[in-house]
């Protein structure tokens, strides 16, 4: 696959969701396509559960262009994403590229605070239903939703028809 095609991941420091992370990621792997880590603090990033990752650069090193699509990845640990500016202009380029725009469980949060869900179909934990309907979406609740070149899911249980979902649209 060419670098351009890669998938960029955006996990939490501290308590990302694994299944959340390695399930859409083994999927995608799966469909020979390469995936990157990124989050806002360089280096080690921990899951809930233990699951350890190590980021390929830092958040301010990404080049959109380098990527076809950005995952960003829930848990507790997305809390310090949601109102973070630097997070929410690296979604909104990836958005206005017309990139593929990924987010899971609690994260769809993010893409609602970063103005990129309005007018749009979207799913997220139930928790953050208030936050997609003040950022304009319309909550579906499903497990996936795909919306133009938005994908939300609700959580864990979705995370394998998640990944499905993306590597649908990029092989």
């Amino acid at each position: 696959m060419e670098s351009d095609n890669e998938v960029l991941f955006v996990l939490a420091n501290h308590d990302f969701k694994d299944e959340e992370y390695l399930e859409p990621k083994s999927v995608i792997n799966d469909a020979g396509i390469t995936c990157k880590v990124v989050a806002l603090v360089p280096g080690e990033c921990t899951g809930t559960a233990g699951t350890s990752a190590t980021t390929d650069f830092e958040i301010g090193e990404v080049n959109p262009d380098d990527f076809s699509t950005i995952v960003f990845v829930g848990g507790t640990g997305v809390e310090g994403y949601l109102k973070d500016e630097q997070i929410h202009s690296i979604a909104k380029i990836f958005y206005k590229l017309e990139k593929l725009v990924c987010a899971i469980c609690w994260a769809p949060s993010i893409l609602a605070n970063a103005g990129i869900l309005n007018g749009k179909k979207a799913t997220a934990w139930s928790g953050a239903k208030g936050d997609l309907e003040a950022g304009g979406a319309a909550y579906t609740g499903e497990a996936v939703t795909a919306d133009g070149n938005v994908i939300t899911a609700n959580g864990p249980d979705a995370a394998t028809a998640f990944g499905e979902e993306i590597a649908k649209r990029l092989i």
